[in-house]
């Protein structure tokens, strides 16, 4: 049995833990949003026609902070579509997923249903194919209070009150060869300066994005943080990255072992954003919007999704991320059309985490065995990360082990802890089990008994290829 010892030191604080991290998306994409999020003649739809059994499952989720409404979708999106009385509203063709959009759902639709989520927005600008302009107009319909054509416009539209979104991004995955409109660093790097710069004029106190990489693994990786930030370093807030993973070829080692290539990928991209705060002699840090993230089985969904002919319509420095996609698209909830909603596996690692994890975060001391793997090289078989405020800590562990429970000691005597409040595990006999329709429960947390506390020293066992959470007080 693999046998690991974690130290926690509240002398080792990284970061507060920042509510924002816990934030997700909503693209029109596939069934996200039409019979995911919005199904009017649902048993459970509002007068509005949103599905009230997801809306209680995103709060469950816990996610703060909601990127809308892409995506590639963003690329070729005109935000006016999508507004105003919905029988007049054009259907367009999107380029993006090849699928026909009746722009139902959109821009005061969707800022209502934040509001029953309580979540926060986080828009997206179409900079791939439209300008600096157009930009300056949703900003105005979304955020001026009264007394302009376009504040007035949404007044006239039923929505009094400004929406009032602080988080902007400039556009989507412009390096991306797949991205409307897709451009050079340099070509981007221009026009996301020039949106930035008028976006702040119209408002100091926003908060932009600008596009980063859409993967550690792109021919211009680093180059093109480098080129845009040149560019845009002072008008923006955050520079965005976006990762997906999967299993290639078998090798699950390297799959779990992924977190590795996301260390790599925020690393490179702080170093390439403080190396042109270096060269401006600027004080200003650029964050890092983490704001595409998640398991995807890119090949399998390419080739259920085929493209057809007929065009229907769709079924540390990180301060912000977000989980892709919200509802149905490689997401962690579930619905079935005039049917129920239901939890992922992927849905309770966040929703605990996010419910369970304050205070800051303590980077952990792990002394564990290691394994190779063919992608990342050397990694550890016992992963972990902790946080704690005065109150109370957590302590969340992965054992990348496939066949074998792995016996951990964790010493929490700095943290002050004297009990366990819960200790939940995620695992499974067969790695690959999923929730379905027909089986919604089949993976869910359940009780690690095994856990104790005495002296300062937490004890755990962790179930092979699992992953836990342990609360104290």
């Amino acid at each position: 049995m693999p046998r690991a010892h974690i130290e926690l030191g509240r002398q080792a604080v990284i970061a507060p833990v920042r509510r924002r991290t816990f934030g997700s998306f909503v693209e029109h994409l596939g069934r996200c949003v039409y019979t995911g999020l919005y199904e009017p003649g649902h048993p459970s739809a509002n007068d509005d026609g949103f599905r009230m059994d997801v809306v209680e499952l995103v709060g469950e989720l816990g996610s703060t902070t909601i990127r809308y409404p892409g995506g590639d979708f963003v690329s070729g999106f005109r935000w006016e579509d999508s507004v105003g009385p919905r029988e007049k509203r054009p259907v367009r063709r999107d380029l993006a997923w090849r699928s026909l959009e009746s722009n139902q759902v959109g821009l005061d639709e969707f800022a209502g249903w934040l509001k029953l989520t309580g979540s926060e927005p986080m828009l997206a600008v179409n900079v791939a194919t439209r300008g600096i302009l157009p930009a300056l107009d949703l900003l105005e319909y979304a955020n001026h209070p009264s007394g302009t054509a376009l504040s007035d416009l949404r007044i006239a539209n039923g929505t009094p009150q400004p929406h009032d979104v602080r988080m902007w991004c400039l556009g989507n995955e412009m390096d991306g060869p797949w991205q409307t409109g897709f451009m050079t660093a340099d070509d981007y790097g221009k026009p996301a300066a020039r949106t930035a710069a008028a976006m702040k004029r119209a408002d100091k106190d926003l908060e932009l994005v600008v596009c980063g990489s859409s993967g550690s693994t792109t021919p211009t990786f680093g180059d093109w943080e480098r080129t845009v930030l040149e560019h845009s370093y002072d008008h923006v807030d955050y520079v965005s990255c976006h990762a997906y993973y999967q299993e290639h070829d078998g090798d699950l080692g390297s799959f779990l072992a992924s977190a590795t290539d996301t260390d790599y990928f925020i690393d490179t991209v702080v170093a390439s954003a403080d190396h042109v705060g270096h060269k401006k002699r600027s004080n200003k840090k650029i964050n890092v919007s983490f704001d595409e993230w998640n398991v995807w089985y890119l090949k399998g969904h390419q080739a259920s999704e085929k493209m057809h002919d007929e065009w229907r319509h769709a079924r540390d420095r990180v301060t912000s991320a977000s989980l892709a996609q919200l509802v149905n698209v490689i997401a962690p909830i579930m619905t079935e059309p005039g049917g129920p909603a239901w939890r992922q596996t992927t849905f309770y690692p966040f929703s605990i985490t996010s419910r369970l994890a304050s205070g800051e975060v303590i980077r952990p001391l792990i002394e564990a065995p290691t394994y190779e793997t063919a992608r990342y090289g050397e990694a550890s078989v016992v992963d972990a990360v902790a946080t704690a405020d005065e109150d109370r800590a957590a302590v969340f562990l992965v054992n990348r082990d496939l066949a074998q429970a792995a016996q951990v000691t964790i010493d929490v005597r700095s943290l002050g802890s004297s009990r366990i409040t819960e200790a939940v595990t995620l695992a499974d006999s067969d790695v690959y089990a999923k929730n379905t329709l027909a089986r919604q429960d089949r993976v869910t947390p359940a009780a690690n008994n095994g856990a104790a506390l005495a002296d300062g020293l937490l004890t755990i066992e962790l179930p092979p290829t699992s992953w836990t959470a342990v609360a104290l007080r």
